[in-house]
């Protein structure tokens, strides 16, 4: 990683500049007159200008003036009658054209005189270089070829007329030179930086024709200015105008403020410091005005609104072919809401991986590349809590250098608990540029919905009225929340923001908080009985079980309480209030049943598992609990009977290993959007509703129901279910009702109960998209696969489990099941033939198949022995 860093460096900065110009000239031809001049106007103009008024002078150039030209910016080398009779000036000459290979500006001045004349050495320059001749022998040839390298060079020609006019030309010259040589500082350790400036700047291409923009976007204090900047730096030279914007976000407020940066772009771009316009849409116009013909370079750093990139570029449809302009924001989607009317590229800044981020802070806290051995285990500390961001390693090991060890322990445990204000506050920047929605949204994930599903999130929150779908994406796109298989992430810093925010609201009240995340602050609230209005959501999680001893109206006072989340929470006296109010409820192992005034219509997500509540006192027959998605019971071995309630928007209703739950009521066989219903291990379970029409079913889980007789009837209109999971194994049903057809188009994954004389004349039906068919322990005596294994009524099957059946024989048919990948026949001790299988089958059990015929072994052994471990005989 040094060399890393190296590189980043060489790539910004050559050597020390200490002078902007250096003056290099024949006293005798123009010190009196035509330098003096330039000299003064240069001056006037701010450049720091190097002329040699106190060196003394002698046939050998000193080093303390080499010195000087190389720590100069710019040479003008003023080119007069006789400059070629001074071997100083010759000897400067050669060293300046040494300092240009190494990046210097240099602007030959040809001050009545020809260039060809300095070029080809001609007339009074040719003439004193062989005057030269003899006692300057080895140097001459040297001479001339600077001289020839000189007066090649685009310079400035001076030939009569009026000299202000002339020196006013030169100015404008270095004016330009110097608006677009000067180079950006970028950082002090740019870890990094390098190889993802080199990604941004395969997206400008500077190379291509069309007028470009990229976006640079990513988290705050992730590092894309430095990136801008870099690239910057690297490609500047390559347009004729240039100009980095830095803090347009900050420095556009009002419009004072944006007429500020109009000003600035007109100033670095068309050289005019005197240019001013009265208001916003009139420097819109200039700017459009004066660069529509120049080939420029714009970086508008930490943008957060496509507005401002409008008042400083119009519509940017002025912006002439191979024309550049580079955006950093935070908002990924800002380029996205312009319109298209140019190329545009977009780049997400990574974080820093482990090695370069332990390089990092390093650097910062060590001023080297790794850190001293005694301070590791101290390090991975500091390394965890800034999580990669670049912003956070630079803070934090600033902060560090130089502390001792019980310093260094005692400032991160206080990060634990507050976060560093610096990195706090420019994290914030992409909070309070939130509306309130949004604020509001982002604050609920901080702090009770971290790693949850997208979707049981928004269901939450859109009950509260703030309109997830649209303010989610807006947090996404801001670089505040990321989404990676459905779940909702933070950035570590970013949640411990979100939740310094909310302790803000009131440092030492607790109960004037919106949000109690912390277990010590909501506990504290709980058992003073402290609680307030104020207060929207409580999450109680102790590190390990703990007796709580809640007074019983400990949520009395919380009239506006929507999320309460408490487990590992043991109470000893029931409690007598719930607010009704609540949209999330999750408190599994909760030992009494719900208050008996408590009215869950608010009610979207039920989480109870393993507790002692009976539901039919809150949950009441024929009410309706219309905002209700999803209910977890699994577990609760007080529920008997399932209550007819009405539920239009349930999607899910786990009833797990209720061991004494024997009734479900008809009213839940009617529910419209149920998608998963699992009654899995209810062993005492009856009575099913004796009709479905669950219209989006796709999983049915009715697994060692022992006592279930009988399968419901099915509604028509369950026709439409596609990709259902049913599994009936362990029920003791053994007839499906005929109306079953209007579901066997529709199932994916179908799971038969293993009980003697099952009745599978069902499975004459076309079954469209069944892929998995498990009969495993099937004990129906002589099972003749012949009459429904077909083709036609299976045709995507690819999973079929015979596992300990009674099968005799496996007919030819199966031969046409092209989809076929797995077949189980373990156990299958009845078994005598085997037909050639399909091709597709990948996966083959056919162990303690003791009856197997000899001719099917060495069939099997002839088609599938190749593969190893996929025959089991």
């Amino acid at each position: 990683m040094a060399n890393l860093t190296n590189e980043v460096n060489s790539s910004f900065c050559t050597c020390k500049r200490e002078y902007d110009i250096f003056l290099s000239f024949r006293g005798e031809d123009t010190r009196n007159k035509f330098v003096s001049h330039l000299y003064e106007a240069l001056c006037n103009k701010g450049f720091y200008t190097f002329i040699d008024y106190n060196l003394q002078r002698g046939e050998i150039v000193s080093e303390q003036l080499f010195k000087t030209i190389e720590m100069s910016k710019i040479s003008i080398v003023v080119l007069s009658e006789n400059y070629a009779s001074s071997t100083w000036c010759l000897n400067e000459l050669d060293h300046i054209l040494k300092c240009k290979k190494d990046g210097q500006f240099v602007l030959p001045v040809f001050y009545e005189v020809e260039p060809s004349e300095v070029r080809k050495q001609e007339q009074k320059f040719g003439d004193n270089l062989s005057k030269h001749e003899e006692k300057f022998k080895d140097k001459v040839q040297g001479w001339k070829a600077a001289l020839t390298e000189v007066g090649n060079l685009s310079g400035c020609h001076y030939d009569g007329g009026l000299e202000a006019k002339f020196i006013q030309e030169i100015i404008e010259k270095i004016s330009e030179f110097k608006i677009k040589g000067t180079l950006l500082f970028v950082t002090k350790y740019p870890v990094g930086v390098n190889s993802r400036a080199k990604e941004v700047e395969s997206l400008i291409d500077i190379k291509s024709d069309d007028v470009r923009m990229v976006e640079i976007h990513g988290l705050g204090g992730i590092g894309k200015t430095t990136i801008a900047k870099v690239v910057y730096n690297k490609i500047v030279d390559n347009f004729e105008r240039s100009c980095f914007l830095e803090n347009v976000r900050e420095n556009s407020r009002t419009d004072d403020d944006i007429i500020k940066l109009q000003e600035k772009i007109i100033s670095k771009i068309l050289q005019n410091q005197h240019l001013k316009v009265n208001n916003v849409s009139k420097g819109i116009n200039v700017i459009k005005e004066r660069l529509h013909s120049k080939r420029v370079l714009l970086v508008l750093d930490d943008v957060n609104e496509s507005k401002q990139i409008e008042n400083l570029l119009g519509k940017h449809d002025w912006l002439v072919s191979k024309s550049r302009v580079i955006i950093t924001t935070r908002d990924e989607r800002l380029l996205t809401t312009l319109g298209k009317v140019c190329t545009t590229k977009f780049y997400k800044v990574k974080e820093l991986d482990n090695h370069e981020a332990l390089e990092l802070f390093s650097q910062y806290a060590f001023h080297k590349v790794e850190p001293d051995e005694e301070y590791s285990e101290l390090t991975i500390q500091a390394l965890y809590y800034a999580r990669s961001l670049p912003l956070a390693l630079r803070v934090i090991g600033s902060h560090l250098c130089g502390k001792t060890k019980p310093e260094w322990e005692d400032t991160l445990r206080q990060y634990e608990k507050y976060p560093n204000r610096e990195i706090y506050q420019i994290l914030r920047v992409s909070y309070d540029g939130l509306e309130e929605n949004e604020k509001n949204i982002f604050l609920d994930i901080s702090c009770f919905f971290r790693e949850k599903n997208k979707d049981f999130v928004e269901n939450i929150l859109d009950k509260c009225n703030l309109y997830p779908k649209s303010g989610i994406p807006i947090l996404i796109h801001k670089s505040l929340i990321t989404i990676n298989y459905d779940k909702l992430l933070l950035h570590d810093l970013i949640q411990q923001m979100g939740m310094e925010i909310v302790r803000e609201e009131s440092p030492n009240i607790l109960r004037k908080r919106s949000r109690l995340c912390n277990y010590e602050d909501a506990i504290k609230v709980l058992l003073e009985n402290k609680g307030s209005e104020k207060i929207r959501g409580i999450m109680l999680y102790p590190p390990t079980p703990e007796q709580v001893p809640l007074h019983p109206e400990a949520f009395k006072m919380m009239e506006n309480l929507i999320f309460l989340m408490v487990y590992n929470v043991e109470i000893s006296e029931e409690l007598t209030y719930f607010p009704s109010g609540l949209r999330l409820l999750e408190w599994p192992n909760y030992p009494f049943d719900f208050p008996s005034n408590f009215c869950p219509q608010q009610l979207v997500d039920l989480k109870m598992w393993k507790s002692c509540i009976t539901l039919e006192r809150t949950f009441k027959q024929g009410y309706l609990y219309e905002n209700i998605k999803s209910i977890n019971l699994a577990l609760c071995q007080f529920i008997r009977k399932f209550p007819g309630f009405r539920a239009p928007n349930l999607e899910r209703l786990d009833l797990s290993y209720c061991g004494n739950l024997t009734e479900i009521h008809d009213n839940i066989g009617l529910l419209d959007k149920l998608k998963y219903w699992s009654l899995d291990d209810c062993k005492k379970l009856k009575i099913l509703p004796s009709k479905l029409n669950l219209k989006s079913l796709e999983w049915l889980n009715l697994r060692s129901c022992k006592r279930l007789k009988k399968f419901p009837q099915i509604h028509p209109e369950m026709k439409c279910v596609k990709n259902l999971y049913v599994h009936l194994g362990g029920t003791c049903i053994r007839k499906f009702p005929s109306s079953l057809r209007y579901l066997a188009s529709g199932f994916k994954v179908l799971t038969l109960p293993a009980v003697q004389n099952l009745d599978l004349s069902f499975l004459l039906y076309r079954f469209k998209s069944l892929t998995s068919l498990d009969l495993k322990h099937f004990n129906r005596n002589m099972l003749d696969l012949n009459i429904w294994l077909k083709p036609d009524y299976f045709p995507v099957l690819e999973y079929l489990d015979l596992s300990n059946s009674n099968v005799v024989t496996i007919p030819e048919s199966i031969t046409k099941f092209t989809r076929l990948q797995t077949l189980l026949l373990r156990d299958c001790e009845q078994l005598q033939e085997i037909p050639r299988l399909p091709q597709s089958i990948v996966k083959l059990d056919a162990r303690n198949c003791r009856s197997l015929d000899l001719q099917s072994y060495w069939r099997l052994l002839d088609q599938f022995g190749q593969f190893l471990g996929i025959l089991a005989l």
